[in-house]
């Protein structure tokens, strides 16, 4: 039996629901040798502004009980390099490019995405409002519904591309920042970005990360993803993408079913770059063993009576 996997998420058409994470697989070149990147409904680069960023002090990572600290800052080397050197060497595969772009004002996200909505490759855009790992900008605006609301109105302004909202999971209500975000043009949403979190070492009885905080990310996150989709596709009738601790094809398939139209894989990429594509493998393994012959049919599965 022939299973069709393609979805549509907000006009970024995707032959399977399973994407790269933001920040967890460079700008894709970096795996093409030990990666397919033709079999990847999207790929998604890392962050990237207006001019290059250096990124917080080191250390930077740090292992967690089921997961991951991370305090990169977003280090990125700006959007003209980007589009002048990595945009091109993407052009080779048949894979979607999703930028994700970054600021540090409202004024710098207009910028990099009116430079990208000029620039060949570039299928979509995901607005990164929920980094809790920059000093300004990020996770300031993906915290208050109004700067959330502003800085996708203001970015809708000068792109025809497809617009996703990466929202975080630092707020008391991410239904409300979702409902604001789509209010102001964004025809996906994303989530969720890390968690706010903290190590410290005994030893030397110091914080284990330069920047103090980081993000953490994993399976431990797992849980407070899947119910924080449920939220946000229960709120917003745009497409969601669900992300979050998702390591194998169960994982995706938990997120699809709460409500989300795809998924995207990053942590577990650190532990196996070829984790995504297992993930599509096992999902059309099941979509077949089930009977179902198109994953949209799973869906939003788990909130139907």
């Amino acid at each position: 039996m022939t299973v069709d996997l393609s979805v549509e998420i907000g006009g970024l058409k995707m032959k399977n629901p399973v994407m790269t994470a933001s920040g967890t697989f460079g700008y894709g070149r970096e795996y093409a040798h030990v990666v397919d990147l033709n079999r990847l409904g999207a790929l998604v680069v890392k962050g990237t502004s207006v001019h290059p960023w250096a990124g917080n002090p080191p250390p930077r990572v740090a292992e967690t009980p089921a997961g991951m600290l991370n305090a990169i800052g977003l280090e990125n080397p700006g959007v003209d390099r980007v589009v002048k050197e990595e945009l091109p060497a993407l052009r080779a595969f048949h894979v979607p490019v999703v930028v994700n772009i970054v600021g540090h004002t409202v004024s710098e996200y207009v910028e990099v995405a009116r430079r990208l909505d000029d620039s060949d490759g570039v299928a979509a855009l995901e607005v990164n409002i929920s980094c809790p790992n920059v000093a300004e900008g990020g996770l300031t605006f993906g915290t208050d519904p109004d700067q959330a609301f502003e800085v996708l109105r203001r970015v809708r302004e000068v792109t025809r591309l497809p617009l996703i909202a990466k929202l975080t999971p630092n707020v008391t209500s991410v239904a409300e920042i979702a409902r604001s975000v789509v209010e102001a043009g964004a025809d996906a949403v994303s989530l969720i970005n890390t968690l706010l979190g903290m190590s410290i070492d005994i030893e030397t009885r110091r914080p284990v990360l330069g920047n103090t905080l980081g993000g953490l990310s994993g399976p431990a996150v797992k849980p407070v993803a899947l119910r924080m989709v449920w939220e946000v596709a229960g709120a917003v009738s745009v497409p969601v993408i669900g992300m979050g601790g998702i390591c194998n094809a169960r994982d995706a398939l938990e997120f699809l079913m709460a409500g989300a139209s795809a998924v995207a894989v990053g942590t577990a990429t650190f532990v196996d770059p070829t984790a995504p594509l297992k993930i599509v493998d096992g999902i059309e393994k099941y979509l077949k063993e089930k009977g179902f012959r198109k994953v949209t049919e799973v869906v939003g599965l788990a909130r139907r009576s």
